[in-house]
């Protein structure tokens, strides 16, 4: 079986929802780790209630590169085979990305390469399109900018704020993130320059 690294920085709702597929059977994988860079995140109670090794390993003060070291360590004692970002609030180093080369992945809530960084949501509102929704990529040394494994779009409502939006992106980000580790981990795709194909589509 698969193993999983989970990478959080709080309430680890795109975690639990990964932990939720393999344990229904939709996903042919295990949580080797869970490791959150706050000591008080809320998602490592979720996964030390789940039984599930749980490592807080606080980031505050600490150079990238020495906290990365640290990261790459913890990922490497538990065997990690593919690197799940989940609401993981801190951007890798260019050291750690080379340690797992197209082996990390991440959800963003925003159609990339439209509204990469921080707050998506509320950029999607104050640009008035009329649809956003989630993207899981590969992660590269840039900003979102990895190849798209899969999207989902959520349609803006003119009544949205940027509260609403989100509650309604994230229960797609809890489905196609299973589904898009599903298709890493199968092994039938493949990237042609920032696209991923799957097998199906060769």
């Amino acid at each position: 079986m698969r193993r999983l690294g989970i990478l959080i920085s709080g309430r680890g709702s795109n975690f639990a929802a990964i932990a939720d597929s393999i344990d229904r059977g939709r996903l042919d994988a295990e949580i080797a780790v869970v490791i959150s860079n706050h000591a008080d995140a809320p998602g490592l109670v979720v996964a030390h209630n789940r039984g599930l090794r749980a490592i807080a390993l606080p980031s505050l003060g600490l150079d990238r590169e020495v906290y990365d070291r640290q990261l790459i360590s913890e990922l490497r004692q538990a065997n990690v085979e593919l690197v799940c970002l989940a609401g993981y609030l801190r951007i890798l180093s260019g050291r750690f990305i080379r340690e797992f080369p197209q082996r990390i992945l991440n959800i963003h809530p925003s159609l990339l390469p439209a509204f990469p960084g921080l707050d998506a949501q509320h950029q999607a509102v104050a640009h008035g399109v009329k649809f956003s929704g989630c993207t899981v990529h590969f992660v590269d040394e840039g900003l979102d900018s990895g190849p798209i494994i899969k999207q989902a779009a959520v349609p803006v409502l003119d009544e949205d704020t940027a509260e609403t939006l989100a509650s309604r992106i994230i229960k797609e980000e809890h489905r196609i993130y299973s589904e898009a580790i599903a298709l890493v981990l199968s092994g039938r795709y493949r990237i042609d320059g920032r696209r991923v194909i799957a097998s199906e589509q060769l």
